[in-house]
């Protein structure tokens, strides 16, 4: 049986719900490490040199603020939906209309990257053609929607799998490369320095590697004592995520090099486990990496079809959007946004794909900084701070897409 629900308090009803501390951490790193640092250390390594671990950090701090701000605003609303639900709250419909169509495309951008990367990874362990990489890619999509069709509970137990294993593998590849200590290999053409602008313009680029976090600000109906679990787990997700990403962005760069990193950067840190423990450290890796993609892929379709439902129910989206299933699936929403998603892998490449939704990222949120501060919600200098440093990224990334810096 198929059913639109209506339950817009159910995190109150329901103190039971799927999602308590734990799990709704391990969504929100899911979200974030399993597509980002796989996907996106080559890319922000050939605009920022020896600088990227300083644009991970900038992110990381922007993304921290950011996080205040959902935090706050979920809390005060006392309902998910994310900046959608903020809008819908203060009345301006028609930004609520927008947004929830700008983070739909935003979130099936990043789902593709997520499958490309996996794609990529998985091929590369076998030295396999591109039609391999392409359909690894599709079937992970196919495969992840179909355990967000299973249901809340079945999608966080994966989430807490994936998340252990990924970051023992990856903090234990910077350890070594850190243990190594080679800043002259963070070097990426010898003679021509990068300056310290290209941080900034590097944290604009890798922006999309801290997009995840606020994906909890959609789950919030699925979650125990909602209040309490959202205001705990997404700055311990953000923080734990940006010292994992600075620690890799150093460690495994001094071991495989700056420039074999750009070369190879689909699939990068394969090439690091390999310098660091020979195909051992290869396999390792590459397992970690598809493992990371999945529950990313996983994470964020969950949290999407959430959103979508949310809007379909105020009348925004179509109703089919708002139907649930006998497991209480949103159905319809997991399967477009994955659909979608398989289209953008067929035609897009892991750069653009990048880039695009880091755009979008840093414009949601500055949005969602500027509201914080507005309504007094939480720190209003640290929602401030956020909002500098998203729109300052934001400007960067365009002045760097359009070719000016």
């Amino acid at each position: 049986m198929i059913q639109i629900m209506d339950q817009p308090d159910q995190h109150d009803s329901n103190p039971q719900g799927a999602l308590g501390p734990g799990g709704a951490w391990a969504m929100a790193v899911g979200g974030m490490i399993g597509g980002g640092i796989f996907s996106t250390l080559g890319v922000v390594i050939s605009v920022a040199g020896h600088w990227t671990w300083f644009s991970f950090l900038l992110g990381g701090l922007v993304a921290l603020a950011s996080g205040h701000s959902y935090s706050a605003l979920t809390r005060q609303i006392d309902k998910p939906g994310g900046s959608y639900a903020y809008l819908r709250d203060m009345g301006w419909n028609r930004l609520a209309l927008l947004v929830v169509w700008t983070l739909i495309i935003g979130y099936t951008l990043t789902v593709s990257v997520y499958a490309v990367t996996f794609g990529a990874y998985a091929a590369n362990v076998f030295h396999a053609p591109q039609w391999v990489k392409l359909a690894a890619a599709i079937g992970a999509i196919l495969l992840l929607a179909g355990v967000n069709l299973l249901g809340a509970a079945e999608a966080t137990l994966l989430e807490k799998v994936a998340v252990w294993g990924k970051l023992a593998i990856l903090l234990g590849l910077a350890g070594l490369g850190l243990w190594h200590w080679a800043p002259e290999r963070l070097v990426l053409e010898a003679g021509q320095p990068v300056g310290f602008g290209a941080a900034l313009i590097g944290m604009g680029v890798v922006f999309m590697a801290y997009e995840g976090f606020q994906l909890l600000s959609y789950d919030y109906d699925e979650m125990r004592d909602a209040p309490r679990t959202i205001s705990v787990a997404m700055p311990a997700a953000i923080l734990v995520t940006m010292l994992t990403y600075i620690a890799v962005a150093l460690g495994a760069t001094m071991l495989a090099g700056a420039p074999a990193i750009v070369q190879q950067e689909e699939v990068a840190l394969a090439l690091a486990g390999r310098e660091a423990l020979g195909l051992a450290g290869f396999i390792a890796v590459s397992v970690a990496a598809t493992f990371s993609a999945g529950s990313a892929i996983n994470a964020t379709v969950f949290a999407t079809a959430r959103l979508a439902e949310s809007a379909a129910r105020d009348g925004e989206l179509p109703r089919l959007f708002a139907m649930r299933d006998t497991r209480n699936v949103p159905w319809f929403g997991t399967l477009v946004i994955s659909g979608a998603a398989i289209v953008l892998v067929l035609l897009g490449n892991i750069a653009a794909l990048v880039e695009g939704a880091s755009f979008v990222f840093l414009l949601i949120f500055a949005l969602v900084n500027w509201l914080a501060f507005y309504r007094k919600t939480g720190s209003r200098w640290i929602a401030a701070f956020g909002l500098a440093g998203s729109s300052g990224g934001a400007v960067m990334l365009l002045l760097y897409l359009l070719g000016i810096v």
